[in-house]
């Protein structure tokens, strides 16, 4: 629906979101190319906002496309209640519906792929505001074969990840929630991998 050199206008509201951000201003214009970097890369909660509103004129609207997607594909454990993942009421998932909608974005649309495999990439560039996006999954910069998937962290989710590496021709997606920390989070990933492998 969006094209990636097209140019986005935050709202108040995507500005507000609070978490992880690249901290947008109201009226600021960005590329989709620029605003799915910031997701996949940094988890701006802002940008996201930002592209859902762009893609169904608000939040909720597009929340209600996450979960009619959710049923399409069947998982049966999952409610979306925002874009963000932030914590609020009657928002869930498992680990086993996070892989398979993994496996589905990979597969569907691989160019996810060339956002999350990146350790680092900057927006803004040149500008008085350019703002370095850094990869919270670290495995990206130092397992060869690591090329995604996304990171997340909150209170009461604890440290989870969902993966996905590729070695010779196998492409494995594995999935870690409630992890005490990052360095726990990052070796039980890496002992799914090792197993699977």
């Amino acid at each position: 629906r969006l094209r990636l050199d097209q140019e986005l206008s935050c709202s108040d509201y995507a500005k507000s979101m609070g978490g992880s951000q690249i901290f947008l201003s109201v009226g600021e214009k960005m590329t989709v190319d620029d605003l799915l970097k910031s997701v996949c890369i940094a988890s701006a909660n802002d940008a996201t906002v930002m592209l859902a509103e762009s893609i169904s004129g608000s939040e909720k609207v597009f929340v209600s496309l996450m979960n009619k997607k959710a049923k399409e594909l069947e998982l049966n454990d999952t409610m979306f209640n925002n874009c963000t993942g932030l914590p609020t009421n009657n928002h869930y998932t498992s680990a086993y519906d996070m892989a398979r909608m993994s496996r589905y974005l990979i597969n569907n649309y691989p160019k996810v792929l060339e956002y999350s495999s990146k350790y680092e990439d900057y927006i803004r560039v040149g500008t008085p505001k350019q703002f370095w996006l850094v990869n919270t999954n670290k495995l990206v910069k130092h397992v060869q074969g690591v090329d995604g998937l996304k990171t997340g962290w909150t209170e009461e989710a604890g440290y989870c990840i969902t993966s996905t590496m590729k070695q010779d021709n196998m492409r494995l997606i594995s999935v870690v929630m409630g992890a005490e920390t990052i360095n726990d989070r990052t070796g039980k990933v890496m002992s799914l991998f090792n197993y699977g492998f």
